[in-house]
């Protein structure tokens, strides 16, 4: 995953944690498809994960896309949290 390779992933997180976190991630996935095109995000590249999220019927999208998934709050079935809110809504976080 792309996203491991961050800066700011990679000051927090080892490369050996984060290939056991895919590997992990990868044994609970579920594949979708095919998927629907989607034309919805002020970001064209984040058109694929709601795409993906209405494919596999997914309750909620977690992200940290703060100016383009996040502006949207939901699609179609489809809750767009940040990590902390989902966290706090399954009583996982105190609320602030």
């Amino acid at each position: 995953m792309r996203v491991t390779r961050y800066p700011k992933i990679r000051a927090r997180l080892a490369p050996t944690v984060a290939g056991q976190l895919i590997n992990d991630l990868r044994g609970i996935a579920e594949i979708v498809g095919p998927l629907p095109t989607v034309s919805a995000s002020p970001d064209p590249f984040d058109n694929y994960l709601l795409a993906t999220a209405v494919a596999g019927g997914a309750d909620f999208l977690i992200t940290g896309d703060k100016q383009d998934l996040l502006s949207l709050r939901r699609f179609e079935g489809t809750k767009i949290l940040t990590v902390r809110d989902f966290l706090t809504l399954f009583g996982f976080m105190p609320t602030p």
